[in-house]
């Protein structure tokens, strides 16, 4: 049964421990992911849209994902109360990411000459990272709050 609690706090109540917050930004990121991979592939195969431009109309659909789903189920702690002024510090740390992700997805893609959609998982695993552990000290830090 305590098992069976400590899988369940993992979904529900708060999510104040780095390894809960952890555990469901990796729902979240995995849910932007496949809207942001999704959008990258449907723009670059169906519509014919170079993969970088698609890469950024892409990036930016998943940012909106993951900034609704990270505020109201990864962390509970704020660090600014301006919700607008929260979206637009959570976007820089996005763009920040976009600017590494369209970086990497280059650096890979036309230097190393990978495959774009296999050069996307390669760079989102590199961006996840920097995004997390950017939002998480910046803007939902709980030291912050205190």
């Amino acid at each position: 049964m305590v098992l069976l609690e400590k899988v369940q706090h993992l979904y529900k109540g708060d999510a104040n421990s780095t390894f809960i917050q952890f555990f469901r930004y990796t729902f979240v990121g995995g849910i932007a992911f496949i809207v942001d991979f999704g959008t990258l592939a449907l723009l670059t195969e169906i519509f014919k849209m170079h993969y970088l431009l698609s890469a950024g109309i892409a990036f930016i659909l998943g940012l909106t994902v993951n900034y609704f789903l990270s505020v109201n189920w990864v962390f509970n702690n704020r660090t600014i109360e301006n919700r607008l002024l929260e979206f637009v510090f959570f976007s820089v740390i996005g763009l920040i990411g976009l600017g590494l992700n369209e970086l990497f997805l280059w650096i890979l893609t036309d230097l190393f000459a990978i495959y774009y959609l296999i050069s996307k998982i390669i760079t989102t695993i590199i961006v996840y990272f920097w995004n997390f552990f950017a939002r998480k000290f910046i803007l939902f830090n709980k030291v912050n709050n205190e």
